[in-house]
């Protein structure tokens, strides 16, 4: 990986001296921290890494550095569903796509050739020319999931998540409610949105159905294991 990093330097060095950039040392130094990082981060964390090594600059200037970065290949941006705006390297000829827990934000990254061919397999039945493309796969990490509890309240599931209805608290007032909805314990469901806060968004099969945040705390579920 050093080698690699020294060839960026090299090619940095190149391109912005042959194009003139301003202020063209502080932008390498910015670089060099980036570099020594393996992490996807944000601007601030840039700025903060910098300071750490005894680099003062203000934020535009490192979010200019970034965005130049960018342009000329030597940072990929990514957002993800939570919006933050994140960096990481991109090294020429090396490709690999995410996963991205939702309870802990972590962001795993992973390479597949297999994966990769059969991608371009599909484009090539449909007639498409491939040029690039992003996978983001979204669920629960192995340290999460070993936290995640047997059962739990339908109100903190996350979306995409599937569960199983196991038992509904609040007495023979809230069963017949479920019951009346055409919810019954066993049910399968996926949850369709929920923003933490107001009412949510579920499915059986193919029928949706909206759930206030009361009842759904009362709705016990145990998650499904896939695999």
């Amino acid at each position: 990986m050093k080698q690699i990093h020294d060839q960026e330097q090299e090619q940095f060095k190149k391109l912005f001296q042959s194009e003139n950039v301003d202020r063209f040392e502080d932008r390498l130094k910015v670089l060099e921290v980036f570099l020594s990082t393996e992490t996807h981060i944000t601007a601030d964390d840039l700025v903060t890494l910098l300071e750490k090594k005894g680099h003062r600059f203000d934020l535009e200037f490192v979010k200019s550095t970034l965005h130049l970065m960018s342009r000329y290949g030597f940072a990929r941006v990514n957002q993800f569903d939570n919006g933050r705006v994140l960096y990481e390297h991109r090294h020429l000829g090396h490709h690999h796509d995410h996963m991205i827990c939702t309870k802990c934000k972590k962001i795993i990254e992973f390479e597949n050739p297999s994966l990769e061919d059969q991608q371009i397999q599909i484009a090539k039945a449909h007639g498409f020319h491939l040029l690039q493309h992003r996978m983001e796969l979204y669920g629960i990490c192995a340290e999460c999931l070993k936290e995640r509890q047997a059962l739990l309240p339908l109100s903190i599931a996350k979306q995409g998540e599937r569960l199983i209805i196991r038992e509904v608290h609040g007495g023979g007032t809230a069963r017949a409610r479920i019951l009346s909805m055409g919810l019954r314990i066993g049910d399968e469901i996926e949850v369709i949105s929920n923003q933490g806060q107001g009412q949510m968004v579920i499915a059986v099969d193919v029928k949706r159905f909206i759930i206030g945040r009361g009842m759904a705390e009362k709705i016990i579920c145990e998650p499904v294991r896939k695999g």
